[in-house]
C-alpha cells in the first residue's frame, strides 16, 4: 500500500498562521489607503463644497462621516461597531473565535470613514478586528475549531498590530496577553 501523510493540527495552524499574517499585513495596508482616501475626499473635496457654511465645516464633516458609519454598520455588520479590541476579546472568550468574514471589510470601511472625516477614533481597535476577523474566516473555512481557531484569531490580531506599528514582537505579546490571556 500507500503511505498517507496527514498534517498534524499544529502544522496546519502554522501554515494558516503564515497565510493569516500576510492577509493581516495586507489588511493594514488597505486600511491605511482607505484612511488616506477618505481624508482626501473629506478635507479636499467636501471642504470646498461646504465652503458656504463657513467654519461650520469642522462640525459638518465628522457629522457626515458619522452618519455614513452608522448606516454601514447597521445595514451590513453590527459586530463592526465599537472599538474593536473588546469585540474580539468577546469573540475569543465566548464564541470560540468565530467572527463573520464581512466584519473585516465593514470595520475597515467604517473606521476609515470615521477617522478620515475627522471623527475621534484610533487605528488599534480597527486593525485588531480586521486581522482577527480575516483569521477567523480563514480558520473556519479550513475547518479549525476550539483552541486552534482562537490561536489563529490571535495570530490575525498580532499580524495587524505588527503591520500597523512595525512592531512584530509587540503584536505577539498583545495577542497573548489580551486575547489568549496566557503565555
Amino acid at each position: 500500500g500507500q503511505i498517507r501523510l496527514t498534517p498534524s493540527p499544529f502544522f496546519r495552524v502554522l501554515v494558516l498562521a503564515v497565510l493569516v499574517g500576510a492577509v493581516s499585513g495586507l489588511g493594514a495596508v488597505a486600511f491605511q489607503e482607505l484612511l488616506d482616501f477618505f481624508h482626501t475626499l473629506f478635507f479636499t473635496h467636501l471642504v470646498s463644497a461646504l465652503s458656504s457654511f463657513g467654519r461650520y465645516d469642522v462640525i459638518l464633516l465628522p457629522a457626515l462621516g458619522g452618519i455614513g458609519v452608522g448606516i454601514l454598520v447597521q445595514l451590513f455588520a453590527r459586530e463592526a461597531e465599537g472599538h474593536g479590541v473588546p469585540e474580539v476579546m468577546l469573540a475569543v472568550s465566548r464564541f470560540g473565535g468565530r467572527i463573520r468574514g464581512r466584519v473585516s471589510i465593514m470595520k475597515a470601511l467604517a473606521s476609515s470613514l470615521c477617522i478620515g472625516s475627522g471623527g475621534s477614533a484610533g487605528r488599534v481597535g480597527p486593525i485588531v478586528q480586521i486581522g482577527s476577523s480575516a483569521a477567523s474566516f480563514v480558520g473556519q473555512r479550513f475547518g479549525l475549531s476550539g483552541d486552534w481557531l482562537r490561536v489563529l484569531v490571535a495570530c490575525g490580531a498580532a499580524g495587524g498590530i505588527s503591520a500597523t506599528f512595525n512592531a512584530p514582537i509587540a503584536g505577539v505579546f498583545f495577542a497573548l496577553e489580551l486575547l489568549l490571556r496566557s503565555f
